[in-house]
């Protein structure tokens, strides 16, 4: 019987990680660029303007600002390359009669079916940043006075422009939102392949992002809500990290529920923003789940370091001012579990009413407002929902 030498024991302990790190990759990086190779994507094409109607079908107009170049293929509108500056549409966006909750009909053919499917109802370039000032004011003056709300959509990594703006319009949609919806769309290259060039260009909107905050917030609206996906969490926190620093927060108070949906941000690099952003005035809603098998590529891709939105050490998380909604147990409908979000955008009222009034702290408004999404009367830490037929968790520190 031979004995291994200490020497040789520890170099064994070493590769371990470095075993467990190949092992993480060999599951998750094939099947996700499987998944991006199946399937037809909408890279032109897809915004192409329906005429035809459909009794039941329900219109959604959407004010889009884009770091994205314009492109100008048919029915397009903007690409993945960078514009050195800020782009402004309007589009309305047209969901079908039995459209189903989190998920988006797409067009089999363009410019699509409306009584079965999203289309494009108008489009159209704002040429100059006043019009969208303009046309933003004057959306907001058809809501009454006091609930003039504007809601905010960043989208994440891989996303086309088009999947971005009817990612955005489902919302809407299932979460019977009555706030203006504004889309903020930064140039991804929608390719799995291209994570690095992705990250550059998230970095490369923050300041851009921070610009359409300070528009909004000098705008006639009374509340600005932020929903934020994946990658489009960093440009985000970075944007709020930016007008911190500055010390000149615009829009006091109007500043209203910021949504963090399954954020790819490095676990200590969000600890650092927060430190210097401060702990918020309303807590912001974090959204995870351990079973994200994209966030477990970026994970990879980061050396092993955990993200934002597949970390479940929530008294960490609440200690720096979040709310944290754990949708682990929730079946996911994409085969990354990383789009679960979509799935409860028709609670977020709901969840936004919880956020709103301090889920965490005592007393009858908290009370009423959670037993709209889970029918019991919330605990401190925890308070079970089902959404969707499968149990959430929100947790939320004292």
């Amino acid at each position: 019987m031979s004995l291994r030498s200490d020497q040789e024991n520890d170099q064994a302990t070493a590769r371990r990680p470095a075993r467990s790190t190949r092992l993480l990759a060999a599951a998750v990086l094939p099947l996700l660029f499987a998944l991006g190779a199946c399937g037809s994507r909408p890279e032109t094409g897809a915004l192409d303007v329906a005429v035809s109607d459909a009794v039941g079908a329900v219109e959604h107009p959407i004010l889009v600002a884009t770091t994205r170049a314009r492109d100008a293929r048919p029915g397009t509108y903007f690409g993945g390359e960078r514009s050195p500056g800020l782009d402004f549409a309007a589009f309305t966006i047209s969901v079908p009669p039995r459209h189903a909750s989190g998920e988006i009909e797409w067009p089999t053919q363009e410019p699509g079916d409306p009584k079965t499917e999203f289309v494009v109802r108008d489009a159209g370039y704002l040429p100059r940043e006043a019009e969208f000032i303009s046309e933003l004011n004057k959306r907001l003056a058809q809501k009454p006075k006091g609930q003039r709300k504007a809601l905010l959509f960043v989208h994440g990594y891989n996303t086309m422009f088009a999947e971005g703006l009817f990612r955005f319009a489902q919302i809407v949609h299932d979460a019977r939102s009555s706030a203006v919806p504004v889309h903020f769309s930064w140039a991804s290259h929608g390719k799995l392949s291209d994570y690095v060039y992705d990250t550059n260009s998230a970095t490369a909107a923050r300041d851009r992002l921070e610009h359409v905050l300070r528009l909004m917030a000098a705008s006639n609206a009374d509340q600005i809500n932020i929903l934020a996906h994946s990658m489009g969490n960093w440009v985000t926190v970075e944007a709020i990290r930016n007008i911190r620093i500055k010390g000149d927060a615009p829009g006091k108070g109007k500043l209203g529920t910021i949504i963090l949906a399954a954020p790819d941000i490095d676990i200590d690099v969000f600890k650092s923003q927060m430190r210097r952003i401060g702990k918020p005035a309303k807590p912001y809603l974090v959204v995870v789940s351990a079973d994200d098998r994209a966030l477990a590529a970026s994970r990879f891709l980061a050396g092993g370091k955990a993200r934002l939105g597949d970390d479940l050490n929530a008294a960490e998380l609440t200690a720096l001012g979040a709310v944290v909604v754990d949708l682990t147990a929730l079946h996911g409908d994409d085969a990354t579990n990383h789009d679960k979000f979509a799935q409860i955008a028709d609670v977020a009222p709901e969840l936004a009413t919880v956020l709103g009034k301090g889920i965490g702290r005592s007393g009858g408004a908290v009370a009423d407002a959670a037993e709209k999404i889970s029918g019991e009367a919330p605990s401190v830490l925890a308070l079970p929902a089902a959404i969707v037929g499968a149990p959430i968790r929100i947790l939320a520190g004292r």
